[in-house]
């Protein structure tokens, strides 16, 4: 790793693979590089959906939401690529800063920014990347089995029936996440349960609710102890906000954490000191926005939260981060809008991720630099088209040469109508053989009917409700097929993924980064490596049942059908149940794992 020194005109930095040229020039507290190098691809800046390989185009570095179909925008921006030519560049900096990879790689940063350029294979460059952000740690293991969430679960009820269903269908899960579980005023009070009035800075405890009354929730103390014996750890919902209620609705809980906030000063301000609320227009408007920057903002928000760790909660999903709108709000950490408009989703999910502990788990939708730190990423919000599948595979690919480890997404898309039986079976295959294993469903009728309409009735996506809705009892039989798969897959994928956190390089590596030598990898960006054994070319296309695939050189065993080829080649995979082959090798046995 060398520390460019911005302050010169001009750097040339040798190289076997040509020559790197960096020219330097200043205004208005910015410096602008231009940088000339024969490379022909690049890759990274965090997770994209528009495209893996950037060259040709230009890559904003800023953290946005974006409900569906997110194009140039991404939940997840980290300033870092890689090239095709054994380089590649971190722009260490908060602020927004632009990327322009044509002939010539131009960009724009901050004067106080620090640059480092890294140099080596794509994996060495990736590793190297990762051990300046610092050491990465493995989830849990039962977060590598398949996982089951909707938003529509909103009661005990609910749970049992889902459970219920999973036994019947014979389906495995070891994680369930509930969004729906809390009062939507404070985001840590049970829906429906009674508890004492309360200051705004008192611990909670468990002992403190009643729920005789609620027809909500029984027991959820009892509920989160018995799937837990039943190998299903809870995952709940949450979002930083202290949240500004719609109108007409009133709580008095909220009401007194919204004073507290204020007047501990808890919640991020404007620089005129004024708190800072979400402008209207955006998700949660009106709101204000906890400053996790601040030791007594963590230790007033944690003290609300402690007792459902103590009820046996297994982790978050840390939903939202990408707040602030303006550069005139300020932190306590003495950063202002600038550089929190990328920073403050890093520092909400630094803050839990510090607090749960590597022994519960984290999945969460926002990122910045230090996201590899934080594990589990998950992909966001996607409509159920084939367009959106090969927008999380681009996703995921592109995360991963930005040095994210851990990722998911939601199987067949979790927004609008339901996903075709098509659709909803190839996202399952190619989940199976992803880090993290999910489907996840909107609420009945859509979440956000006013933006997307939603399917009508019953809009979830369990595998059995896809088997119902189109009449396909044979479909559900398939689909179990995959989640057991997953289940026999766990060996191998918990190991490969302690490897990958240990060597600080990503579970799902696209042919380029273990082949960089190899001219051909560069044309088949649609396959990646799964750990060290698998490789697998998803089926992103409808109605296809196999697909064109370059084997990289070597020897290769068909998964399913245990045909031999001999790579170096393009093949076509009609033998196989699923385009995945194993290094012939490899330490793997699918029976044995």
């Amino acid at each position: 790793m060398i520390r460019l020194d911005t302050n010169k005109t001009c750097e040339i930095i040798k190289s076997d693979r040509g020559d790197i040229s960096i020219i330097y020039t200043k205004d208005d507290g910015m410096c602008h590089a231009v940088i000339q190098n024969n490379y022909k691809h690049v890759y990274g800046m965090g997770e994209k959906f528009d495209y893996i390989d950037q060259k040709g185009h230009t890559c904003i570095n800023r953290v946005e939401e974006k409900f569906c179909n997110q194009k140039d925008k991404t939940y997840c921006s980290i300033p870092f690529f890689l090239t095709d030519s054994g380089w590649g560049l971190f722009v260490e900096t908060d602020c927004v800063t632009a990327f322009e990879f044509e002939k010539d790689i131009r960009i724009s940063f901050p004067v106080n920014a620090s640059l480092y350029l890294f140099q080596g294979n794509p994996l060495d460059i990736i590793k190297e990347f990762n051990n300046y952000i610092g050491p990465i740690n493995t989830p849990p293991r039962y977060a590598f089995g398949p996982w089951v969430s909707a938003n529509r679960w909103n009661s005990q009820k609910d749970v049992e029936e889902v459970v219920e269903k999973l036994e019947k269908h014979d389906f495995p899960a070891t994680v369930l996440v509930l969004e729906a579980w809390s009062d939507e005023a404070t985001f840590y009070i049970w829906n429906g349960a009674k508890y004492d009035e309360k200051t705004g800075n008192e611990v909670f405890t468990y002992e403190d609710f009643d729920f005789s009354e609620s027809k909500y929730w029984d027991d959820p103390r009892q509920m989160v102890t018995d799937l837990k014996e039943k190998g299903i750890h809870t995952v709940l919902w949450q979002i930083p906000v202290y949240k500004k209620m719609e109108e007409g609705i009133y709580n008095l809980q909220n009401e007194m954490d919204e004073k507290y906030a204020i007047d501990n000063k808890l919640c991020l301000y404007m620089k005129d000191g004024s708190p800072y609320r979400i402008p209207e227009g955006n998700w949660f408007a009106g709101s204000l926005v906890p400053d996790f920057s601040k030791p007594k903002t963590k230790d007033a928000w944690f003290s609300k939260r402690q007792y459902l760790l103590d009820m046996g909660i297994s982790g978050f999903k840390t939903d939202g981060g990408e707040f602030i709108y303006d550069d005139a709000v300020v932190s306590y950490g003495n950063k202002t809008g600038k550089e929190l408009k990328n920073t403050y989703c890093q520092e909400y999910t630094n803050t839990y991720y510090d607090y749960l502990g590597k022994e519960h788990v984290l999945f969460s939708r926002a990122g910045y630099t230090g996201v590899q730190r934080t594990p589990i990423l998950w992909a966001g919000d996607h409509q159920s088209t084939y367009e959106e599948l090969k927008n999380v595979y681009t996703a995921a690919i592109s995360a991963a040469c930005s040095g994210i480890i851990f990722w998911g997404f939601d199987i067949g898309g979790f927004a609008g109508p339901l996903p075709s039986a098509d659709l909803y079976l190839k996202s399952t295959q190619f989940a199976c053989f992803c880090p993290v294993m999910q489907w996840h469903s909107e609420p009945d009728g859509g979440q956000f009917k006013e933006i997307l309409k939603g399917a009508e009735g019953n809009n979830e996506r369990s595998p059995w409700n896809i088997a119902a809705s189109y009449d396909m009892p044979d479909l559900i039989d398939e689909l179990r097929k995959w989640h057991k798969l997953r289940m026999k897959l766990v060996p191998y994928i918990y190991r490969e993924a302690k490897k990958a956190a240990d060597k600080g390089i990503p579970m799902m590596r696209t042919l380029f980064m273990e082949n960089p030598l190899d001219e051909k990898v560069f044309d088949w960006e649609d396959e990646y490596y799964f750990g060290d054994d698998l490789l697998v070319a998803p089926l992103l296309e409808e109605n296809v049942k196999s697909r064109e695939l370059y084997l990289p050189k070597g020897k290769w065993t068909g998964m399913f059908s245990k045909d031999l080829y001999e790579g170096g080649c393009v093949i076509t995979s009609d033998k196989e149940d699923y385009p995945v082959f194993i290094r012939q090798e490899a330490d793997f046995d699918i029976d044995r794992e």
